[in-house]
Parts: C-alpha cells; sequence; structure tokens
C-alpha cells in the first residue's frame, strides 16, 4: 500500500520524500512553495519492494521533444524487466511549457516525443499524471518522476471529462499520454492517486480569466474523479481524506484569494501546498492533484 504523511518514520518504509525546499534532490518538487507546509511530502510503501520512485532529468538544449523522447526512452530501459516494471503516477516538469505558438508549444513538442519513445504497455492504459511549467523562463530542463509498482492499479477516467488520450486534433498532433487517476491496492488500504486536474468540462477550457471559478471547477471535478474511484474499486474517497494536495497556481498573486476556497473544502489543517508552476494550458492559472486514502464506513 501507498501511505502519505508529513513523517520519515519508519525509516524502512520510506519510498520518497517530495521536498519543496532542497531542489537539489533527484525527487525534489522544483517548483517555488506559495503557502501549505515546508516538510517533505513523505510516501511511504509496504510490502517492501512493491513500489519504487524514479527520477530523470535531461537538459532539452536541443528541442523539448527530442529530451522527451530520450527522457522516457531512459525511463523505460530502467523500469521494463524490473521487479516493478509498472508506471503508476509521473510528474513531469519543463520549463517554457507554453512557449511556441501552435503545434511549436513546448507542451505538444513534449507530448510528441513522449508519443514516440513509449511502449505499448505504457498506454493500457496511460499512467496517471501530471505536467507543470517550471517558471523560469529558461528552456533548459524536463524532470520527469515515476512512482512504478510491482502490479497495476485501476487506470480512471473522469465521467466529466473526455479522457486526455482522445483529445481532438486542436490541441496538438499527438494526444496526452494519461488517465485522470489511479487507484492502488484494494479494501481500506488502497488509495486514489488523482492527477492533474483543472477547470476542463469534456475537452474545453472553462472560466478563463476567472481563477476562483477555476479552482471551484476544479474541485467538482475532482469530486467526480473520488466518486468514479469509488464506482470502479468499491472502496470509499473523501475530499475531507486528502492525504496530500498540490495546488500548482500561475500567478503567485493568486494564493491569498484561493485560500479560504481550500480550507473550506479540505480543512484548515489539511496538507495542502501552494506551488508556483505554469499551467499546460496557456488560458487556464490553477491545476490541482492529490493523494486520497481509501476512508472506513
Amino acid at each position: 500500500m501507498i501511505d502519505v504523511r508529513a513523517s520519515t518514520e519508519p525509516a524502512h518504509s520510506l519510498l520518497a520524500a517530495f521536498s519543496f525546499a532542497d531542489p537539489g534532490r533527484p525527487e525534489a518538487c522544483p517548483l517555488p512553495r506559495l503557502a501549505g507546509p515546508a516538510d517533505p511530502e513523505c510516501w511511504h510503501a509496504t510490502p517492501a519492494g512493491a513500489f519504487r520512485i524514479e527520477s530523470v532529468s535531461v537538459g532539452d538544449s536541443e528541442d523539448i521533444e527530442s529530451a522527451a523522447h530520450r527522457a522516457y526512452t531512459l525511463l523505460l530501459q530502467r523500469v521494463r524487466g524490473s521487479a516493478q516494471p509498472y508506471l503508476l503516477r509521473i510528474w513531469n516538469f519543463l520549463d517554457g511549457i507554453n512557449e511556441g505558438e501552435g503545434d511549436a508549444e513546448r507542451y505538444r513538442a513534449f507530448c510528441v516525443g513522449r508519443a514516440a519513445a513509449v511502449d505499448a504497455s505504457f498506454h493500457a492504459p496511460p499512467p496517471a499524471a501530471t505536467a507543470i511549467g517550471l517558471p523560469t523562463g529558461r528552456p533548459s530542463l524536463l524532470q520527469v518522476v515515476a512512482l512504478c509498482g510491482a502490479n497495476t492499479g485501476i487506470a480512471l477516467e473522469n465521467p466529466r471529462q473526455t479522457p486526455a488520450w482522445r483529445y481532438p486534433r486542436e490541441y496538438g498532433p499527438v494526444s496526452p499520454g494519461f488517465s485522470r487517476g489511479a487507484v492502488l491496492g484494494s479494501g481500506e488500504g488502497s488509495v486514489l492517486l488523482a492527477s492533474g486536474t483543472a477547470s476542463i468540462i469534456g475537452h474545453i477550457s472553462r472560466h478563463p480569466g476567472d481563477v476562483e471559478t477555476q479552482l471551484e471547477e476544479s474541485l467538482r471535478n475532482l469530486e467526480a474523479l473520488l466518486e468514479e474511484g469509488e464506482r470502479r474499486s468499491g472502496s470509499r474517497f473523501r475530499m475531507g481524506g486528502c492525504a496530500a494536495l498540490r495546488v500548482y497556481l500561475r500567478h503567485a498573486g493568486d494564493a491569498p484569494r484561493l485560500l479560504p476556497i481550500l480550507r473550506r473544502t479540505f480543512g484548515i489543517n489539511a496538507p495542502v501546498r501552494l506551488l508556483h508552476g505554469d499551467i499546460c494550458r496557456r488560458e487556464l492559472d490553477v491545476e490541482l492533484e492529490g493523494v486520497f486514502p481509501a476512508q472506513q464506513g
């Protein structure tokens, strides 16, 4: 099972400590923290050997398409044939995610490079994932962090949204390769990992220019995903049972406006971190992801 909390004990079960203050660590989240706990986001796993974290960093001075191809080729080389061959959850961080116009946009080119590198198992179904832009303005780095497992999970799609891998051509020559979430384990030990979730209904972005309404729409999407996870797995997942939530903001100054909404939804003491990063759709300003253990009763 996967357990996410703010403690590194017991040490033998620690899978990764995602730091928000030490960008030099391989598993660090390379985004400025705007609000929320400064402690690492500690992922524990049992039994030993059931999960592992892989991290690949590639300079993309050539172009982001080639960098994505190289990063995912390296990732699959490390994972396939190992004791944890399944990609369950992926985080992609890249500079200048919205730079370029049309199909030349860096995020679209990243999707092309990733699709050219991955194998058939990657798409059966694709893992839960997030792609966020580093707010540095320097197109020089692609960081891919993957949670890998000995067994598959239950891939989830959101009934309010078109599966990303079925997006129409207007979003690029290759559709994004990710599922909306994944349930790992079963029964009381199961956990739902929500992918990057934004203000999108069907495949259309909603409420451009209104970050508060975007957040509220994103929360409705998250609620729908938890309900779908319960329907698919039989386990109960609730917003109030959130073990970790990351909220990515394009504009750092939006944090004070969104904190009251998040506290009202998840509770004043919930482990919610607001991070400064660019959203893969340039018309959107907020995206969130979370970890939700199964609830009893």
